[in-house]
């Protein structure tokens, strides 16, 4: 397997101009990450200086579709104040879309097929949906509710706290290997048909590829919001939501009658 692994010319580049700087070298996942990073960067400045209200282009349509699309989930998940968190769900999406497809592209590689790259992205997602839990609960509501989640008794505090700590630390795990083996395994069977078969022969894998690398943006994302809906959920908005699912059932009786 080593035999299929080559330093990249892009890596070659970046480290010949850190060592020209007396720094030391960048594995080969922080380079492309770095990469990823000026792509999006530099899509961002140029769709800023180019929007228009009356005229739009079709990139800017694009992106106000997916925009439209992850406020939809947004607040399906969260209620109206979801959309406030649109920043880092847009921006980890677009990240993990990115960096998934680039290593479609010859000579390149995806930095989310290193488990460092997802690591770093499910804790980013993990420490921010717990600092927005203390921000709309507090801090002591917020731990309260690890040993007693809401509609579970307060006698089974000694049983749901170890619970709910496992659940929370997994969820870094599943985030970062579910995204970390798909992309790796698809990329080891890429390069494996291409050192049998060149050039034609990984066309199918890396067209499927296109589609689980967006399936897994999309996945992450999604995860994202429901452990935001869940850390930034209050006692009133449980309260409110079963007064207006009562109203409901109210009117529906009523009408009934």
């Amino acid at each position: 397997m080593d035999k299929l692994h080559h330093e990249l010319w892009i890596v070659q580049a970046t480290n010949a101009l850190l060592a020209a700087l007396g720094l030391p070298a960048a594995p080969d996942h922080i380079v492309m990450c770095g990469v990823v990073t000026l792509i999006l960067a530099l899509t961002a400045l140029l769709v800023r200086a180019r929007l228009s209200v009356e005229n739009p282009g079709k990139f800017q349509l694009v992106l106000e579709d997916i925009v439209g699309f992850l406020v939809g989930l947004l607040k399906q998940n969260i209620g109206e104040k979801g959309v406030r968190f649109l920043p880092l769900v847009g921006s980890i999406f677009l990240f993990i879309f990115t960096a998934n497809m680039i290593g479609k592209i010859p000579g390149l590689i995806s930095p989310t097929a290193s488990l460092n790259t997802t690591v770093g992205c499910a804790v980013t997602v993990w420490i921010y949906y717990h600092i927005q839990g203390v921000r709309a609960q507090g801090i002591g509501p917020y731990l309260l509710h690890f040993a007693a989640p809401p509609g579970a008794p307060v006698w089974m505090a000694p049983i749901m706290l170890p619970i709910e700590l496992i659940s929370h630390l997994s969820r870094m795990l599943s985030l970062s290997l579910r995204l970390f083996g798909n992309i790796f395994g698809e990329e080891m069977v890429i390069l494996i048909i291409a050192s049998i078969i060149p050039f034609i022969a990984p066309l199918p894998m890396m067209l499927l590829g296109v589609v689980t690398g967006t399936l897994q943006a999309f996945i992450f994302a999604l995860l994202t919001m429901i452990y935001l809906a869940g850390a930034v959920h209050t006692a009133h908005d449980h309260d409110e939501a079963h007064a207006h699912g009562a109203s409901h059932e109210g009117h529906a009786a009523h009408a009934h009658a």
